[in-house]
């Protein structure tokens, strides 16, 4: 793979006009909390319905150690988020990562552009080895981007979520830094 091809893959490239990543600030709670109660965002995730703006807001507040969290907005408007968690002790070269986008914004780009940034900052500037991450086995679109960053799947959780009153199986992925 060639240098631009590595950059387009990992959302390197420069970003279309409007478009900005950027970490998460308390002035977002609100619009985060919209993003999140979005039935397609939400669909993808462990959070229930109905998220209030002071449980978000006190989250924002309180992060784990070692947290990362971004946005990427187009003109202004928050279009999807990112949050990574790194682990402790003997662990602690290793990090979760989830993700989302806004329901009228897939499809454009903007997960691509958003796991590339977080990917950027776990291997450029947090020495993460291993990146881990849940995903829905359903959930082909985010399946193919996490295989474009090179997550690979390594279980099968069964019956792992409650989900519009089913359970749901998800895969575990990762991905190496070698």
């Amino acid at each position: 793979m060639s240098e631009n091809e590595e950059n387009e893959a990992r959302g390197r490239a420069r970003l279309p006009d409007g478009v900005l990543v950027r970490a998460v600030r308390l002035s977002d709670a609100e619009e985060i909390t919209d993003l999140i109660n979005l039935p397609g965002y939400r669909a993808g995730t462990l959070r229930p319905p109905y998220q209030r703006i002071e449980e978000v807001r006190k989250h924002m507040e309180n992060p784990s150690p070692g947290a990362l969290s971004l946005v990427v907005t187009q003109n202004g408007k928050i279009v999807g988020n990112c949050g990574l968690n790194r682990l402790s002790g003997r662990r602690q070269h290793v990090a979760g990562i989830g993700m989302g986008v806004h329901d009228d914004f897939t499809g454009r780009g903007f997960g691509r552009i958003l796991l590339g940034a977080m990917v950027d900052a776990a291997d450029d500037w947090l020495d993460i080895k291993r990146l881990e991450l849940t995903v829905y086995t359903d959930n082909d679109v985010a399946i193919g981007l996490y295989r474009k960053f090179g997550f690979e799947q390594e279980g099968l959780l069964k019956a792992f979520g409650f989900r519009s009153g089913e359970y749901v199986d998800a895969y575990t992925m990762a991905r190496l830094r070698l």
